[in-house]
């Protein structure tokens, strides 16, 4: 098992697709996660100026945004009401003022459907773009105190850095293990193949381990890069920037789906004696998981899927959560991952030649 492991990291290692990929994971990852590297306590005179709206559901701190209370959210919310049946309903003042009086008793719902009554059928969604509102400079830095007395800021980054190194890693692992069992699945080498004295344990765990292996040594180099490029610009502010938090992230919310990804091709190079028939497999499983969906108020967002080989961390950077059932759903892919192994095992077992 471990000089076919072995050969296929030397072969990993010699392909410049690999490293051409690492470099591209690096310019896309820093693409999307940047913007973070550049949030810091505002100094007194600092504002963050921006040309977007008061409020925004997708604010984030880095742009000046904070999140709004309950309490603030309604009352913006019912001046965006009055300003939008002034400007686009043809209301007077007084008129607007009247039904912003109408719906002071009532709760969020039944405001909204008060308001559907004058043709107005955007009152939630405008609600929810009331989420986040541009803070001051005293507002952003408690803000981002609160937040950095419960966890060090490179928790934080390490779920945007795995948001999108995981949504990177799913594209290239799929490119780069399509090449896994490809000289090994040719015709005559795949005879050829069944009849050495190695077991079907030690080939297909040797392929498998081949091409974790190239995924881990791509993360590798992701995690130490950008761990880099965290501590030398957030750490140089006084934020707690620590190694673990890249580590963990990685290994919770990526590392399962190179499992599954390894595993489906070893299936399906077994299955076809072809790995090609993986990759548009896996390029629809990977849409799929990308997917988003509507929760039970209809607002659209990204909330996870089942079985899905990627796990994104929308939302504010201080704010951000996994889906629901990651944790279970990235242990039952590795459940699932193995049982592929064994399914393959027993596939190369039947085509053994004594």
């Amino acid at each position: 098992m471990w000089s076919i492991l072995k050969r296929e990291v030397r072969n990993y290692l010699k392909n410049p697709l690999l490293w051409i990929g690492i470099a591209v994971g690096i310019w896309m990852v820093f693409q999307n996660v940047g913007p973070y590297l550049d949030i810091h306590y505002l100094e007194d005179g600092e504002r963050i100026k921006n040309d977007a709206p008061e409020t925004y559901q997708d604010g984030d701190v880095f742009d000046g945004y904070v999140p709004t209370t309950k309490e603030t959210r309604r009352q913006l919310w019912e001046k965006q009401i009055q300003e939008t049946l002034i400007s686009a309903f043809d209301m007077d003042s007084a008129k607007a003022q009247a039904v912003i009086r109408e719906m002071k008793e009532m709760d969020l719902a039944k405001a909204c459907e008060h308001l559907e009554n004058y043709g107005y059928y955007d009152g939630y969604y405008q609600y929810v773009n009331t989420a986040y509102h541009k803070g001051t400079r005293e507002e952003i830095n408690f803000y981002m105190e609160k937040k950095l007395e419960r966890r060090p800021f490179s928790y934080y980054f390490a779920r945007k850095f795995a948001d999108f190194a995981g949504l990177f890693m799913g594209f290239f692992a799929t490119v780069l293990l399509s090449v896994l069992f490809m000289q090994d699945t040719r015709k005559n080498t795949y005879e050829l193949l069944h009849t050495k004295p190695v077991n079907a344990e030690s080939y297909l765990l040797g392929k498998a381990g081949g091409g974790i292996a190239a995924c881990l040594i791509t993360l590798a180099v992701l995690n130490l890069t950008f761990f880099g490029l965290c501590y030398a610009t957030a750490g140089s502010r006084g934020f707690e920037v620590r190694l673990s938090d890249f580590l963990t992230a990685t290994c919770i919310y990526i590392l399962p789906n190179m499992f599954m990804i390894v595993s489906i091709y070893s299936l399906i190079s077994l299955l076809f004696k072809n790995p090609l028939p993986g990759v548009p497999l896996l390029l629809l499983y990977m849409v799929y998981s990308n997917m988003g969906s509507r929760n039970a108020q209809g607002i659209y967002g990204y909330y996870g899927r089942p079985l899905a080989i990627m796990v994104r961390f929308p939302g504010a950077f201080f704010d951000t959560a996994a889906p629901p059932m990651a944790l279970l759903n990235q242990s039952f892919l590795i459940f699932a991952a193995i049982c592929m192994i064994l399914i393959s095992i027993q596939i190369w077992k039947r085509r053994r030649v004594y």
